[in-house]
């Protein structure tokens, strides 16, 4: 990884490339620690302290994770990457069900650039009514939940359009921001720009984790104590241990043989070739983890707007992320189940039985047409199975910290955070590689 990094520093193309992501995602720092206008600075800091150990933080913290911590400092990127993301697994769930967007789907790069068209409107629609309630609940005392000082100087209906518009043009900025790394730099742009929010907050949660077990004064400066350094040890240990179980799994992939027959085309005899399809064990990626997190803030949201309820009581006493047991269990199985659904709609037998039988390709054994899509559909399910309950077990690690070291729900090396980072890492690499082999490669004329 390192010499692959190195290699491309030294080609000039390669170079101007990482240069400018570095910049891109410089930009998005800057922006997710500048405040929106109006916000008072001294009282969100004694706010934002009190928020991230309290249920706040819990309740918001997906996006605050995906935004690098700057939900709770009401920054102009407060919405981050986020309702980009809400908008995208939209639209991919509304392909299946709209024979509209169907259609767009299979018509190319042309389809595809109408259906990122409609993403961006809605994400432009997700993030007004996004800024909206955050910046609601700032007012109303229900962001930093516990905190009494005032978070906003005027609260006049003026001065909130404007915080609304500009956490909303933030999200649009960022949205921008990670289409020119797609184009001009190097990797996936939302997912390198993830990578960096999320990235940010762990030598913060690490040094929290450390103070957490005690602390000592030294010339006046704060330092954990031995006991402090301990959990820091042990829990460094843990994550590069879960780390390298993570780029395992995430590499595994099962490969089904694929032969083509010869055939004529012209006056030319093609086929003949074999190939295989690669079937990853996880292959849902981080989605589910995503969609169950999201099904299980609603109705904590809910119970926000209606606190003297009873419902709202056993919520608030139940329901709390990473630190009930029913939320743990009920997140379990949500994961598990959409696993399986989000790995239906993505991958359709049918669709490549019919396609390999087309192109005269054959799984050896197996015949074409009906049998090749059993085929692929018993594999499929299979694999799914233990890519769904090690998704789940990857997801219950904060909360096992929480129990076993007293973390305070604040574990960075589990979940949404360690998927996505070694997920991204990984993908960014390879197309690094891969980019440096174009250019070394010698070919006949050298």
């Amino acid at each position: 990884m390192l010499s692959a990094f190195a290699n491309a520093l030294r080609t000039p193309d390669l170079r101007r490339k990482i240069l400018f992501t570095l910049g891109i995602l410089l930009v998005a720092r800057i922006g997710s620690v500048t405040p929106a206008p109006n916000v008072n600075l001294e009282n969100i800091d004694q706010c934002r302290v009190q928020a991230t150990t309290g249920d706040a933080a819990g309740l918001y913290s997906m996006v605050n994770l995906f935004s690098g911590g700057a939900l709770l400092n009401l920054a102009i990127f407060a919405l981050g990457i986020m309702p980009y993301i809400t908008a995208s697994i939209i639209l991919q769930l509304l392909t299946v069900v709209i024979p509209r967007l169907e259609a767009l789907k299979k018509e190319g790069g042309a389809g595809q650039q109408k259906i990122t068209q409609y993403t961006r409107y809605l994400t432009i629609v997700l993030a007004v009514m996004q800024s909206t309630a955050f910046v609601t609940m700032a007012v109303t005392g229900q962001l930093f939940q516990g905190c009494t000082l005032p978070v906003i100087y005027d609260t006049s209906l003026f001065p909130m359009i404007v915080m609304i518009l500009t956490m909303t043009a933030g999200t649009g900025i960022v949205m921008w921001l990670g289409e020119l790394i797609t184009e001009r730099g190097v990797g996936n742009g939302m997912s390198v720009m993830i990578f960096t929010q999320i990235a940010a907050a762990f030598p913060a949660q690490m040094w929290g984790i450390a103070l957490s077990r005690g602390t000592q004064d030294v010339n006046g400066v704060t330092l954990p104590n031995s006991a402090g350094w301990m959990a820091f040890l042990a829990v460094l240990a843990i994550g590069l241990v879960v780390m390298l179980g993570v780029i395992f799994v995430e590499q595994a992939q099962r490969r089904i043989p694929v032969q083509y027959a010869k055939r004529m085309v012209g006056r030319r005899l093609v086929g003949g070739s074999t190939t295989y399809i690669p079937m990853k064990v996880n292959q849902a990626g981080v989605i589910p983890v995503i969609f169950a997190s999201s099904i299980l803030y609603l109705p904590i949201m809910l119970s926000q707007f209606f606190p003297q309820s009873p419902m709202s009581a056993w919520i608030g006493a139940n329901m709390l992320p990473g630190q009930s047991l029913w939320y743990n269990v009920i997140e379990f199985i949500l994961i598990i189940a959409f696993a399986y659904f989000y790995v239906a709609i993505t991958f359709n037998p049918e669709e490549v039985a019919d396609n390999m039988k087309k192109y005269g390709g054959f799984i050896p054994g197996i015949r074409a047409g009906k049998p090749t899509e059993k085929y692929l559909s018993h594999v499929l399910s299979r694999l799914t199975a233990p890519g769904s309950l090690y998704l789940a077990l990857i997801a219950m690690i904060p909360a096992l910290a929480f129990f076993a070291l007293g973390t305070s729900g604040k574990f960075p090396f589990g979940g949404t955070s360690i998927l996505i980072i070694v997920g991204v890492g990984l993908d960014t690499v390879k197309q690094i590689q891969s980019q440096l082999q174009q250019r070394n490669y010698e070919g006949f004329l050298r």
